[in-house]
């Protein structure tokens, strides 16, 4: 820290992504015409903080100083944004005009949008900024209202002030600023519930391996057959989010201008189908997307053939490799982004092939324009394809008097499998490499026959190979079993219900 009578440097970060590199901002005050310039690739908003700033420090009883006030915002090729820099600029002009020590800012970071008034109003995009300040031991001051992000990172270095006056009583004569309190867990808000889809066991059962296994779920099926319904009880079926998974997703959260939340449920997005490509991926200013903000939760897509060829491609690598990297012109932000993608289409563009009742009046050629809107490398890396019909009157009566197994009941069997995964590889099963299937994913004799008969019959590829090894490992840990037998990898073959279909068929085989 360099200070004298007309210099003065405060510390702050600036958002970029899920980083937040340190921020040196550097006040002169020197002789000349009274002017207020700010410089360091500020934004707009940056750009107008000086009328900010001076106004809240008159209104505060402060002296603004006559003569020229230049503001450096260092590094000077990273661009800056949001009204974060408010109240360490405020800061700077008072050291370095004698007003508030110099040795008062050592050690110490500050956040915060300034009111003409002097009052500090919330700041956006701050989690990842407070998470890098506690990294690097420093004390940060920022604004009350900010008082959620501050509890979820916790620590007593984290001061809350609610005005300029305040903060400076603080620095100047030591008067306690409040600390953030811990952040308290939200009461986990009510969840969709298994129990109330009716019939569809096989999508049930599909969806409870989906969960186990973390593997990536297609439902096909007319209107009404309960794919949404279906989809909306996933987050229930998972295990809630640790305590540093849950900070991941508040980050996320934050950096994408949004109040984070704290209820350690799984996020569940729902993009519609006319989402763009920058929406899903990230966009400009280095936001997330809604892949990232799916990230340890559930990414679902309905009416999947319906989103741009563009916008489902760019799907491909991020399902991969659990990341979303967003580039512009010299910068470049990486995301996380390890969603579980569930998505759901109708078997034809009118939605009622192979209706009993001849509802249907798709041609063969409309059929099939409809299904290559999915491209077959996007289609081969979904695990799992599960074909739902309508369920017949009679079984909904019945089930209405009958219980059914209920969310918690499945999760406690997919916790099971989870924790087994994770024990045995360190991963879930969906996360496996091709290598690491073929190590950890054995089958004795006659389940190779068996999936040497599939793989003849239904030409799967190298891709569909690994997958339905990686789902008969799921099926065999839902069921208690150390090694797969036939029943695991027939169950597995089954659940490719698009890989049984001849490229010239409609989609219901």
């Amino acid at each position: 820290m360099a200070s004298d009578s007309a210099n003065s440097t405060v510390y702050s970060r600036a958002p970029e992504g899920l980083g937040a590199p340190l921020v040196r901002v550097e006040v002169h005050i020197g002789p000349g015409l009274p002017a207020f310039i700010i410089v360091g690739l500020p934004e707009t908003v940056v750009r107008e903080s000086k009328e900010r700033v001076r106004s809240a420090l008159l209104t505060a009883g402060f002296t603004v100083p006559v003569g020229r006030i230049t503001v450096n915002l260092s590094p000077a090729d990273l661009p800056k944004e949001g009204g974060r820099f408010d109240l360490p600029i405020a800061i700077g002009v008072l050291a370095a005009s004698a007003q508030l020590s110099a040795r008062a800012l050592q050690g110490r970071e500050f956040y915060g949008e300034l009111s003409l008034s002097g009052e500090l109003r919330e700041t956006r995009k701050l989690l990842p900024a407070l998470i890098a300040g506690a990294a690097a031991g420093h004390e940060l001051i920022l604004p009350a209202a900010n008082g959620l992000e501050a509890g979820l990172v916790g620590g007593p270095r984290l001061k809350l002030a609610n005005d300029l006056r305040q903060v400076w009583r603080a620095l100047e004569r030591g008067t306690g600023l409040s600390g953030a309190p811990p952040t308290a867990a939200l009461e986990p808000a009510a969840t969709p519930d298994l129990a109330e889809v009716r019939g569809q066991y096989g999508a049930k059962r599909a969806l409870e391996i989906a969960a186990a296994g973390e593997h990536g779920l297609l439902m096909i099926g007319p209107p009404g057959t309960g794919k949404t319904l279906l989809a909306q009880r996933m987050p229930g079926l998972m295990p809630p989010l640790g305590r540093c998974e849950a900070l991941e997703v508040a980050s996320l959260e934050s950096a994408a201008g949004r109040r984070p939340s704290n209820a350690g449920l799984r996020p569940f997005r729902n993009p519609q189908h006319t989402a763009s490509v920058a929406s899903l991926i990230g966009g400009s200013g280095f936001r997330p997307g809604e892949l990232s903000l799916a990230h340890l939760g559930v990414l679902f897509m309905d009416e999947l053939p319906e989103f741009a060829r563009n916008a489902l491609e760019a799907l491909r690598e991020p399902m991969e490799s659990g990341t979303v990297v967003v580039s512009r012109v010299k910068r470049t932000c990486e995301f996380p982004a390890r969603f579980q993608l569930v998505a759901a289409m109708n078997p034809c563009p009118c939605g009622y092939h192979g209706d009993v009742r001849g509802r249907c009046r798709c041609t063969a050629e409309q059929v099939a324009r409809y299904r290559t809107r999915i491209s077959g490398p996007l289609i081969d890396r979904i695990d799992i394809h599960v074909e739902l019909a309508a369920v017949p009157a009679e079984q909904l009566l019945a089930e209405a008097i009958v219980p059914v197994e209920s969310s918690a009941v499945v999760a406690l069997r997919v916790a099971a499998a989870r924790e087994a995964q994770l024990q045995r590889q360190g991963k879930l099963n969906g996360r496996l490499t091709p290598n690491e299937a073929a190590r950890l994913c054995r089958i004795d004799p006659a389940s190779r026959r068996l999936l040497a008969t599939a793989i003849a019959r239904l030409g799967l590829s190298a891709r569909a190979y690994h997958r339905v090894l990686k789902l008969a490992r799921t099926c065999a840990d839902l069921a208690g079993e150390s090694n797969i037998g036939p029943a695991q990898v027939a169950e597995a073959v089954g659940l490719r219900a698009l890989d049984r279909c001849a490229p010239d068929r409609p989609i219901t085989c």
